[in-house]
């Protein structure tokens, strides 16, 4: 009998995690999303995380009655800042944890995050800019074939509307090379009546 999916239940049970070894992060991709624009399932969580070296022993104790995890792909990832994956025993659901320093937004993500309540859990996600440029940045790196991604995209700008920093998206859109890709998605959102 296998154990039903919560994307949501084990990216707090990882946040705690974190949260209690005194490690910031914060909660993007498709979770992000969803409390910014429109909701939808996912097949994977994104976590970045301010790890370093000396976090190492006590992450792998705490994570490991839970996740399976290999040491040397969390010490890769902080030595290259890129991203590691933790598995969930009960739901083989994937967690990917982003080192924070692998982008210039990583920083911001984690300066801007932002407190949402979840039951009695308080967790952070990235705040709807942040997210938006980071869907843009993805999908830029997958060759701009992701109809998800897009759809995500569009979501965001949908139910934010006028909310959106549009100021901030601009000013930090050229550091990841997605400047063309922000502009087609808010005059796509103008077009919807919902960008200024």
């Amino acid at each position: 009998m296998t154990t039903p999916v919560d994307p949501l239940a084990v990216a707090l049970s990882v946040v705690r995690i974190l949260d209690g070894l005194g490690i910031a992060n914060t909660i993007g991709g498709s979770i992000a999303s969803s409390f910014a624009g429109e909701p939808r399932s996912t097949i994977d969580i994104d976590i970045v995380a301010a790890v370093g070296e000396a976090d190492i022993p006590a992450l792998i104790e705490a994570v490991t009655p839970d996740f399976y995890v290999d040491a040397e792909a969390i010490r890769r990832a902080i030595r290259t800042r890129g991203s590691a994956n933790l598995i969930h025993h009960a739901t083989s659901l994937k967690v990917d944890l982003f080192i924070a320093g692998g982008t210039p937004l990583d920083a911001r993500q984690l300066a801007r995050r932002r407190p949402v309540t979840v039951g009695s859990v308080t967790i952070h996600v990235h705040p709807p800019e942040d997210i938006l440029l980071q869907k843009l940045h993805w999908y830029r790196k997958g060759r701009e074939v992701s109809d998800r991604q897009w759809r995500d995209v569009l979501g965001i700008v949908r139910v934010q509307g006028p909310r959106l920093d549009v100021e901030y998206l601009r000013a930090n859109a050229p550091a990841l090379g997605i400047a063309d890709l922000l502009a087609r998605a808010l005059e796509e959102g103008r077009d919807a009546d919902v960008v200024q």
